[in-house]
């Protein structure tokens, strides 16, 4: 079995509220959900105004349809163009 994770740091240019900010990070997440069928969720910067981070993980028997998985989510993300992509981690374990 392997287990893909990721995080995706937004930077949210303009952004001056944090109810902003929550609209913009609930459509991506929810955009990711439905599309990818994935685990996702805000795990950091929870305070700051334009800067957010997303987390996603991904689960399967074959390492090659994680890893591709992972890069369209990232390609997906950015794509949106409603923040743009600042940094990415990916990462799949055997577990």
């Amino acid at each position: 079995m392997f287990v893909g994770i990721g995080t995706i740091v937004l930077r949210i240019p303009g952004n001056t509220s944090l109810k902003g900010k929550r609209r913009i990070v609930k459509g991506v997440i929810t955009r990711l959900q439905n599309t990818f069928n994935a685990s996702v969720a805000e795990v950091g910067a929870n305070d700051s105004h334009q800067r957010a981070e997303i987390g996603l993980a991904f689960v399967g028997n074959d390492r090659r349809r994680i890893n591709s998985k992972l890069d369209k989510a990232l390609n997906f993300v950015e794509a949106m163009q409603v923040a743009e992509i600042i940094d990415s981690e990916m990462e799949i374990i055997s577990l």
